[in-house]
């Protein structure tokens, strides 16, 4: 079984890696690559302004590298009167070692929606809530975060910029490599991909693969698309992805 791992680097990378480790055949096809945020000049207002027990966010790792460059710069560091929240465990974990402040998470899945059920985010009204994002994203977080009554700012602190290949090269270059599986970790990547790969290529052999996804919402859009094999890992982190992939590798024995 040959594997197509398409999330960014470094993660990507480290992915395809492992399964190499592991005796499995993979190959990295990165469909989104990273850049300084819009907003970023901004974050050192917008952290001054968080006041004793106001509300802040963490959505993705590349925040905490953007952010902590930006902060660095200016010989500042994060601010520990706000109560931080992060998506998910890569980004909590990334956050806590460049600041060394606690930070909440969901342990078990990483989605708007865990980290909403919070006891800590329920009774807001009146707090600001400052949301620390790339381009776009996690609006039902925000949208939530305001109906309860919090004062939500969002800061762009890095863009995801898409990288552009010739469709129809790649798909007969990863069909003929033998590639059956693939790893897709946002809607985004996988819009992307269902749109780079001609038609004739995409019924051949994209939506016969089998596919593993990040969310239910996720898997959801997936089978929408028409992929029929759809696998869904505990997390968005690599070790959830390497655990799912050998998993039902054992099922499928």
């Amino acid at each position: 079984m040959s594997i197509l791992v398409t999330r960014p680097s470094p993660a990507g990378d480290d992915l395809v890696r492992r399964l190499r480790a592991l005796g499995r055949e993979a190959w990295s096809l990165p469909l989104i690559e990273f850049s300084p945020g819009r907003e970023l000049q901004k974050l050192p207002a917008y952290l001054h302004s968080l006041d004793e027990g106001d509300l802040a966010f963490v959505l993705s790792q590349h925040v905490v590298e953007y952010a902590s460059a930006a902060l660095a710069r200016e010989s500042l560091r994060w601010p520990a009167q706000a109560n931080w929240f992060a998506i998910g465990r890569t980004s909590a974990l990334a956050f806590h070692q460049a600041s060394n402040l606690p930070i909440i998470y969901p342990r078990d899945r990483e989605s708007s929606e865990n980290l909403l059920q919070f006891a800590q985010l329920q009774a807001i009204s009146g707090r600001k809530a400052l949301i620390l994002r790339g381009n776009g994203g996690r609006e039902l977080l925000g949208e939530t975060l305001s109906q309860r009554g919090a004062t939500v700012t969002y800061c762009e602190c890095y863009q995801r910029c898409k990288k552009h290949y010739d469709g129809a090269e790649e798909a007969h270059r990863w069909q003929s490599r033998g590639v059956k599986t693939l790893v897709v970790t946002s809607a985004e990547m996988l819009s992307q991909l269902w749109a780079m790969v001609p038609e004739w290529y995409r019924n051949t052999w994209l939506l016969r693969c089998r596919l593993f996804v990040v969310s239910e919402r996720l898997a959801t859009q997936a089978r929408e698309a028409g992929w029929q094999d759809v696998r869904i890992a505990d997390n968005a982190d690599n070790d959830a992805l390497l655990r799912a992939i050998q998993q039902h590798e054992i099922w499928d024995e």
